[in-house]
């Protein structure tokens, strides 16, 4: 774990006096120990507890994943598994294999067992203990609070939410290499884009070029038409036509990190429609992007682009919000939105944007992720803001 993160987390613990941290979203045990689970993705019922405590980390996986967290390197000084799951070792095995088979001896019988054990080895017996409640079903909460008795068990997941907002310098390296994978490869389908081209041809190679690049995707829209207009359409196999609009948005993610990017094209000459409704949307961005800095509330960032992109050609824009948080998750608090107070902090990193959707027609999207500072904002994106041409 970075000293960001350990700083950040023990401020947690002080503030709302509490001993230990215990994750269970992906997002958040990722935060904790840098690991990710395979189980945990196919059945999401499946229990993984990380936890944080002045004295150390721990992490709790089902058996299944034991011999994964160790391979894969944890940052965890104590990885404890429960349930069954039946492994065999050869004879030369591996320093890992060793440590698998050891960790394996002192498997327990449930999650709650193992997180048990767990907080124990860190020597946190008393007090509150803060337990992630995004991702844990309301059986596995009440065991888990049963079996930690007499130690209370409190609510926690927005003390994550709280920790995981303001991004450190190695979290800022995995989000702008997101970033720039995802601009690279969405240039390579700008280049590629023709008429006859299908919607879900220009996806595959999206996916393909980012892949290439050492990244995954996520949550990707290539729309052409009138289907660009839709707000979240999935791929189909409509081809592209001459003068049609096209909407670019798409999403990469690098080593647990996420990025968005929008672009909006047009193949051929834009027309007057064309021009006029993407000088809207492009102001009210730059004029959100110009309102970002520390102590700033997020409401007013909303406000700031709403007003823009009225006074720039869309006289009745209408939005809940105009962009949000970015990191472990694709959305994360805070919200640009009316009813958003919070203040921004410097090491926030956010995604504006200001999409317009005219069913029947079409619809326009530009996406900025910006990095909060001091003073203004870094804007992390390379790849230019305006309407696309395409030949």
């Amino acid at each position: 774990m970075y000293p960001h993160q350990t700083e950040r987390l023990t401020a947690v613990l002080d503030r709302e006096g509490v001993e230990a941290l215990v994750a269970s979203a992906p997002e958040n045990i990722a935060y904790l120990t840098g690991f990710r689970s395979l189980s945990q993705f196919i059945y999401r019922r499946t229990p993984l507890f990380a936890v944080f405590s002045r004295r150390g980390t721990a992490l709790v996986v089902p058996a299944i994943e034991v011999a994964a967290a160790i391979s894969a390197g944890a940052e965890a000084a104590h990885i404890l598994p429960y349930g069954d799951f039946f492994l065999d070792f050869d004879v030369a095995a591996s320093d890992v294999g060793g440590r698998v088979r050891e960790a394996m001896k002192r498997r327990a019988t449930s999650a709650s067992d193992a997180l048990a054990q767990a907080l124990d080895a860190l020597d946190v017996r008393r007090g509150q203990i803060g337990l992630d409640d995004e991702y844990l079903t309301f059986d596995i909460w009440h065991r888990a609070g049963e079996r930690l008795a007499p130690m209370k068990v409190v609510s926690a997941g927005s003390y994550f939410t709280e920790a995981r907002r303001v991004k450190g310098p190695w979290e800022l390296e995995c989000l702008e290499r997101a970033l720039h994978i995802a601009e690279e490869a969405l240039n390579e389908v700008v280049q590629a884009l023709r008429p006859g081209m299908t919607e879900r041809e220009a996806l595959t190679l999206y996916d393909k070029e980012l892949l290439e690049r050492g990244a995954a995707p996520y949550a990707t829209i290539i729309a052409f038409g009138d289907r660009s207009g839709i707000p979240a359409p999935y791929p189909s196999d409509r081809a592209l036509k001459p003068k049609e609009i096209v909407r670019l948005e798409v999403g990469a993610m690098f080593k647990g990190y996420c990025a968005d990017v929008a672009r909006t094209a047009v193949l051929g000459e834009a027309g007057d429609r064309h021009d006029r409704l993407h000088r809207a949307v492009q102001s009210g961005v730059e004029a959100a992007i110009d309102a970002v800095t520390t102590g700033v509330r997020a409401e007013k960032i909303f406000e700031t682009a709403v007003a823009a992109v009225r006074a720039n050609g869309l006289a009745e824009y209408r939005r809940h919000h105009v962009g949000h948080g970015i990191g472990l998750e694709p959305y994360e608090p805070p919200l640009l939105a009316p009813d958003d107070d919070t203040e921004l902090e410097a090491g926030m990193v956010l995604r504006v944007e200001a999409p317009y959707y005219l069913i029947g027609w079409g619809g326009l999207n530009l996406m900025e992720t910006v990095l909060v500072m001091r003073k203004g904002a870094r804007v992390m994106n390379r790849s230019a803001r305006g309407l696309v041409l395409l030949d």
